[in-house]
């Protein structure tokens, strides 16, 4: 009797071991897809805008199929999903990953660019000008690293098809980046602190020379000087701002010198 129970709950596991292998993993649609099935499924998915599903999917053809173009596209395709969904850790992640597997991969300078756009698109930040739009007052850490990514491609990729619109893209940071420097620099001057005013304005100048925030760099830096009582510098800087932006408004009406830095 005993052994007739004990026989009989064997062949129940191996029944329900059975139907667990029928109902689950043995079933499964894709278990046949062809690489080529997993990326359409894929991209379909992204075209109707289910970026956490398809990034899902493109995951799946990856670990299914490791190798190949397809793989290294599903990398590139990944990141760009979580750009949309506005992931910016993830999706910077994806194309470092993309650059250091696929050295010498053709989609290489589209994953510099990639990266690029998404610090490009870095999150409002440092003092808090949460109600503008412009770059200029965003947190200077993300366009510095935009600038780098855009500049890596154009270096190494002259070439690319995205190298053109990286090129704009750099000198668009170059200004805001300058203008970034200037708007710090005039917070300081509001709130009585003339040296850490000038020295902004001073690495405005030196490090994006030809931008034109430069011509209020230059203002705040006679004002500045002529507060910390350096007649000298003071005087140098009203100097190259008469050479440079004769017509500024900081010095129209001026019928002294000391009247230059007057604007404030």
């Amino acid at each position: 009797m005993k052994r007739s129970v004990a026989l009989f709950a064997v062949a129940l596991q191996l029944l329900v071991l059975a139907g667990c292998g029928l109902f689950s993993g043995n079933n499964d649609p894709k278990k046949n897809w062809t690489v080529e099935q997993y990326y359409e499924a894929a991209m379909e998915e992204m075209a109707a805008g289910g970026y956490d599903a398809a990034i899902k999917s493109f995951e799946a053809l990856e670990a299914r199929y490791p190798y190949g173009r397809y793989a290294q596209q599903a990398q590139l395709q990944i990141a760009y999903a979580n750009y949309k969904q506005q992931n910016t850790a993830e999706a910077i992640a994806a194309c470092d990953r993309f650059i250091k597997q696929n050295p010498t991969s053709p989609g290489v300078d589209y994953a510099y660019y990639l990266k690029g756009l998404v610090n490009f698109r870095g999150d409002l930040g440092l003092f808090g000008f949460l109600a503008s739009s412009d770059l200029s007052d965003r947190d200077s850490k993300a366009a510095r690293e935009a600038f780098d990514n855009f500049k890596e491609l154009v270096t190494r990729f002259p070439e690319s098809r995205y190298a053109p619109d990286s090129q704009q893209r750099m000198e668009y940071l170059i200004n805001s980046l300058a203008s970034y420097e200037v708007k710090v620099a005039r917070y300081y001057m509001e709130r009585g602190a003339p040296l850490a005013a000038a020295n902004r304005a001073q690495y405005a100048l030196t490090t994006y020379p030809r931008a034109p925030a430069n011509e209020e760099a230059l203002a705040i830096m006679i004002r500045a000087y002529d507060q910390l009582h350096l007649p000298q510098l003071r005087n140098d800087a009203a100097r190259v701002m008469q050479e440079n932006f004769p017509g500024s408004k900081y010095l129209a009406g001026s019928g002294t010198r000391r009247a230059w830095w007057k604007w404030w």
